[in-house]
């Protein structure tokens, strides 16, 4: 499938308020993008990003985790040609330590919150002609790193769930993208002391990607690195992730 073109799009960006979710909505300005919605938990969070184009920028206050407020959203950004699932949540810690209260958490924002999205939206992108969702994921959910057992497992079933969309619109002219960033530099990376990509450089070759028709994006050096080791011989990264 071709990519959509970002220029003249009308974009609802989940988890906008900062890091990934805040560069996507000024890559998506840089591009041309009619409308953005910037869409957080907390209203007063998004004022700056708002601000920085009042005109194209509407924000949008919303819990993922809130079918009813997923549905009321929908009447709001009715026009979209772009859903990107950005919000998450991490929960650190190995499996054996972990409060299961805190692994439902992970799993109810970053596997239920893009089924909820995905599934309320995705009629309105069908009947608003050719477009595009975005699920960003992460690296580990390819190969769980133990200090992140509820993050991984999360991201791991959504990443399985974004093939079944894939499968399930693949007659709709809706593209379906996963994006596996590594480390990227924001408040939720900030415990971690390894190199980490710019959130601006990421979210550019995300929408490079969505441009260009490609389905699973790795959109730094390190996704790079490790998906092409992880196609060679992934039991070898599970280990070397188990090592970390």
């Amino acid at each position: 499938m071709a990519g959509m073109q970002i220029e003249d799009s009308a974009a609802l960006v989940t988890g906008s308020n900062r890091g990934i979710g805040r560069a996507l909505v000024e890559a998506l300005l840089e591009r041309g993008a009619r409308r953005v919605y910037a869409s957080a938990r907390n209203a007063s969070a998004l004022e700056p990003v708002v601000a920085l184009d009042p005109v194209r920028v509407r924000a949008l206050p919303l819990d993922i985790t809130d079918h009813a407020a997923v549905r009321a959203a929908t009447v709001v950004a009715s026009d979209i040609t772009l859903l990107v699932n950005n919000a998450g949540v991490l929960s650190p810690g190995r499996l054996l330590d972990l409060d299961p209260d805190r692994a439902r958490a992970d799993m109810e924002t970053n596997y239920f919150g893009t089924l909820r999205m995905v599934n309320e939206f995705a009629p309105l992108l069908i009947a608003n002609g050719r477009g595009a969702i975005v699920n960003v994921l992460t690296i580990v959910a390819l190969a769980s790193m133990p200090g992140l057992a509820g993050y991984n497992a999360s991201k791991a079933a959504a990443w399985s769930l974004t093939q079944s969309y894939r499968a399930d619109l693949a007659h709709s002219g809706v593209a379906v993208h996963g994006v596996y960033p590594g480390p990227v530099d924001t408040d939720m990376a900030r415990m971690f002391d390894v190199p980490k990509t710019p959130p601006r450089d990421v979210a550019q070759r995300i929408l490079d990607g969505v441009e260009r028709g490609i389905e699973d994006i790795f959109p730094d050096p390190m996704s790079e690195q490790v998906y092409s080791a992880w196609r060679q011989d992934h039991k070898a990264v599970e280990r070397q992730f188990a090592a970390a």
